[in-house]
């Protein structure tokens, strides 16, 4: 099974952004995270992830007689890069995008679920918008974003943070506006 194919599935998806950060949660822990998922269904993710190179075992130990694996993201784990995202199909970037949307959805709920959910208080956000950018503005408003964003993307987790979901999605809507159709 290769990097997109194993990646575009919401629950192996959760898990990989449940394991972001450097955590290490046993699968346990990630059926607690995600009571929705059947036991036997987490189980086999994981260790699809786990043998696709995805997730490596951090420690063991015997709890019941049974040997419980703590598993975190292996940092030189395979990725969707440009050269992947470039030979996928329509029909892959359409499962892509559904996958998104429905981890999106997932996700959304499992915290919508927690007690002392707070979508106000946590600052939660879900606007959309349009914005008219010629392909010189759009390749700058990304370098901007990614400015903005990179130095985030290395953070850890530590007392007084939380982790969000951070979902930029972006295409175009329509072709280019025409001369003729200028306001």
């Amino acid at each position: 099974m290769d990097t997109t194919d194993v990646l575009l599935h919401p629950v192996r998806l959760r898990v990989v952004h449940a394991l972001s950060g450097g955590r290490v949660l046993t699968t346990a822990q990630l059926c607690e995270r995600m009571p929705e998922v059947p036991k036997v269904t987490m189980y086999r993710h994981v260790a699809l992830l786990a043998e696709a190179g995805f997730l490596e075992v951090a420690g063991e130990q015997r709890v019941r007689g049974t040997v419980e694996r703590h598993y975190r993201l292996r940092q030189d784990r395979p990725v969707i890069d440009a050269d992947a995202a470039a030979a996928m199909t329509p029909e892959d970037h359409r499962r892509g995008f559904a996958t998104a949307m429905a981890v999106l959805i997932a996700e959304f709920n499992a915290y919508l679920d927690r007690d002392g959910a707070d979508p106000v208080a946590d600052a939660v956000s879900y606007r959309q918008g349009t914005l008219w950018l010629s392909p010189d503005e759009l390749a700058d408003m990304t370098a901007e974003l990614l400015a903005v964003m990179g130095p985030r993307l290395a953070n850890r987790p530590a007392p007084g943070r939380a982790p969000y979901l951070l979902s930029p999605i972006r295409f175009p809507v329509g072709p280019p506006i025409t001369d003729e159709e200028r306001p």
